[in-house]
């Protein structure tokens, strides 16, 4: 019996809440249409600015930890 490989390929919470955003954007409907462009593409941008600045914090942590360390 062969085993077979399940792999999902679908959209992730970002690209879907973008798209929702585009789309109310551009059809003018809601309170969505008078948003900033930056805030209907901040599903895209917004977890990565997450993860830089949590390395940022990392990396500032274990700079002060080595500093007491020495």
């Amino acid at each position: 019996m062969a085993e077979s490989k399940n792999t999902a390929a679908g959209f992730g919470l970002g690209t879907i809440l973008f798209l929702i955003f585009l789309t109310l954007k551009l059809g003018g409907w809601g309170e969505v249409a008078k948003w900033s462009w930056w805030w209907v593409t901040s599903p895209l941008w917004i977890p990565s600015v997450a993860v830089f600045i949590t390395l940022i914090i990392i990396l500032v942590f274990k700079g002060i930890i080595e500093m007491f360390n020495k």
